[in-house]
């Protein structure tokens, strides 16, 4: 009895026991294709993950688990159980990595945040917004050639193996953005005579002007009707995007820039979208709140959307909210 005693205490130790009592940094370990639990018990023995490659093999065996280890690439490391890596292999708890893309950021923010975060390298993500998706996405097909996928990059959380590449991030985004714009929004876009990369412009300029789907709305419903009658966007958004600052207001100067995303200089919609929108303002620029005015702006310090139906209406706000 004191023997097998003994023996129970060996078993649990060497199982139920990591083989590091304090937190360790977890590493990658990739079990190959093929590969049983001899290999893995060795691999991790080497790697000094586990204390005892035997006892590895034996709790797979008499557990039943040898035949369902599953190949991947895993989070291990000293502080977890024999018992606990086998499970992870067992389930397929593969390792994961997340990444989060905030709404207003347009393509080059998302690539400075991958690659000061390695996930994954700025020329790797850059590559994969230029890349054409329409053979996988119907929504792209109104896209022009030229533009890569600013305005596209649906904002989330996206949880990913941890060898998923720049090119399947943003396949993920642009099937969460499918999922998104569902057929009732495609059939009403549809009815107004517009396209999706029109609505995915408008929408982007809104993700930079004001921050409430009310805002939104009524900012988008004087927008569209500027286009409608010949007048500029004149939105500083768009000039901000050409020169790459942060600016709340455009600097005189920067409105005489010869672009199309200048919307001082040429009418309608700039060349692309500005960013990458979320759901709010993608729903205002298809449903626009009608009102009776031409102008606003945002006031500072304080973030409220002020209103004008003139322009001498707007120059009085302007001087009395703007710094």
């Amino acid at each position: 009895m004191v023997i097998l005693g003994i023996l129970c205490l060996v078993f649990v130790w060497e199982i139920f026991v990591p083989r590091s009592f304090t937190p360790q940094e977890p590493i990658l370990y990739s079990a190959q294709k093929g590969e049983g639990q001899k290999d893995i018990a060795h691999d991790l023995k080497a790697e000094g993950i586990i204390k005892n490659g035997f006892f590895f093999q034996f709790y797979s065996l008499i557990s039943g688990s040898a035949g369902k280890l599953q190949a991947g690439i895993y989070d291990v490391s000293p502080s977890m159980s024999i018992a606990a890596i086998i499970q992870k292999l067992v389930s397929g708890d593969i390792a994961k990595k997340k990444v989060v893309i905030l709404e207003g950021w347009d393509t080059g923010d998302i690539s400075k945040y991958a690659d000061a975060k390695k996930l994954y390298t700025a020329k790797d993500i850059t590559s994969a917004f230029a890349q054409d998706f329409t053979a996988n996405f119907s929504f792209l097909k109104n896209k022009p050639k030229t533009a890569n996928l600013e305005g596209y990059i649906f904002p989330d959380t996206y949880v990913l193996p941890i060898e998923a590449s720049a090119q399947d991030l943003v396949k993920a985004a642009l099937a969460n953005f499918d999922k998104k714009v569902t057929p009732e929004l495609r059939t009403t876009i549809t009815k107004q005579h517009k396209t999706i990369f029109q609505i995915v412009t408008m929408a982007s300029i809104l993700e930079k002007e004001v921050p409430s789907l009310e805002d939104k709305k009524i900012v988008a419903g004087i927008l569209w009707k500027r286009i409608d009658n010949g007048m500029p966007l004149q939105v500083d958004a768009t000039i901000n995007y050409i020169t790459g600052k942060s600016d709340a207001r455009a600097a005189s100067k920067d409105t005489k820039i010869n672009s199309l995303y200048n919307t001082y200089k040429y009418l309608g919609l700039p060349a692309g979208p500005i960013s990458n929108p979320g759901m709010d303002s993608l729903l205002a620029a298809v449903y626009p709140t009608k009102s009776p005015y031409w102008y606003y702006l945002s006031a500072d310090g304080t973030g409220q959307t002020v209103y004008s139906k003139t322009f001498a209406d707007h120059s009085l706000a302007i001087s009395k909210y703007l710094k």
